[in-house]
């Protein structure tokens, strides 16, 4: 197998018949062995119909359809788990991603050797207050956070290297930041090529200016779970320490002033050092604990799978 195209949807019906036919003309024209995985994520319209008549005349397509809306980094995780190619591509549903991208795609993973290739929607057809704005805050700070120089890290369109997508768990939202965690994972050859991106023509966007909040706090988990994910008592404990020893330093300093100096008359509990030297030893104490518990947690933890398949075709 040499192409796994993999593409998430919801509420997708008017799109699907038009994304596979161009998926497959494209890539028969290139002379390569393929397969289109379609995942519905929870679809209320006629998403899976339409699914299953086109994988009935088309079996190098194939669909999995989930429970519920699970999430894109569920979608995501279970066509990468079901896919076979040495190159995959993502692409979202919606026609806004080109399929003519592929050929390129797959050039830069298969000839000039990249682990990942992310696509760079440097003219977009989206609102400007409500997606290119904040979009481009978002990407400056995951710029910034992980040291990659992508200028579009949430792009749906990009190609990957086989070994790289079955290295890597995406959870929770972690879709946006799989640059990131392939980074993280060890694979450097991370390059961007501008895409061509389409205005809508059917439907409406799933998301709203909280995925940007979600992101920016899902990007502060992945720095941290990179810094501190293995040894969370480096963090935790660090601060336990500082103020551990403020508390004991204020302690000693009440103790010393009352038994030998005496500069004071009032009693200690009258005192502010008293205050501080309680509050910081009670909150040292207690991050001590939580990276004990991060330790203990990190140590015993078994991953589970986040989403539920109700049926696949072509599997």
């Amino acid at each position: 197998m040499n192409i796994s195209v993999v593409i998430p949807l919801l509420n997708e019906q008017n799109s699907l018949e038009e994304l596979t036919s161009s998926v497959s003309f494209i890539i028969n024209n290139l002379k390569l062995e393929f397969e289109i995985i379609l995942i519905d994520d929870g679809s209320t319209d006629n998403s899976w119909k339409i699914i299953s008549k086109i994988c009935s005349s088309n079996k190098n397509i194939k669909a999995i359809r989930f429970l519920k809306n699970f999430g894109k980094s569920q979608a995501l995780s279970a066509g990468f788990k079901a896919c076979n190619g040495d190159v995959v591509i993502t692409m979202d549903a919606d026609l806004q991603d080109d399929p003519n991208e592929i050929p390129e795609l797959y050039k830069k993973i298969s000839e000039e050797n990249f682990d990942l290739v992310s696509g760079w929607k440097k003219v977009r057809y989206d609102s400007i207050i409500f997606k290119n704005f904040p979009s481009k805050i978002f990407n400056w700070a995951a710029r910034t956070t992980s040291g990659i120089k992508l200028n579009d890290f949430n792009c749906g369109i990009k190609a990957y290297k086989k070994e790289v997508i079955k290295q890597i768990k995406l959870t929770g939202g972690m879709h946006r930041y799989i640059p990131v965690l392939a980074k993280n994972a060890g694979y450097n050859r991370i390059t961007e090529k501008i895409v061509i991106h389409h205005p809508r023509k059917h439907g409406e966007t799933k998301y709203g200016i909280d995925r940007f909040i979600k992101g920016f706090l899902d990007l502060i988990t992945l720095w941290f779970i990179h810094k501190f994910g293995k040894r969370p008592m480096h963090f935790f404990g660090l601060i336990g320490t500082i103020m551990l020893l403020v508390g004991f330093f204020f302690s000693a300093y009440l103790g010393i002033d009352k038994l030998f100096l005496q500069t004071s008359g009032r009693l200690i509990t009258e005192r502010p050092e008293f205050y501080i030297s309680l509050a910081t030893m009670i909150m040292g104490s207690q991050f001590f604990l939580a990276g004990f518990l991060g330790e203990i947690i990190l140590r015993n933890r078994k991953i589970k799978k986040q989403y539920i398949i109700t049926e696949k075709i072509n599997e």
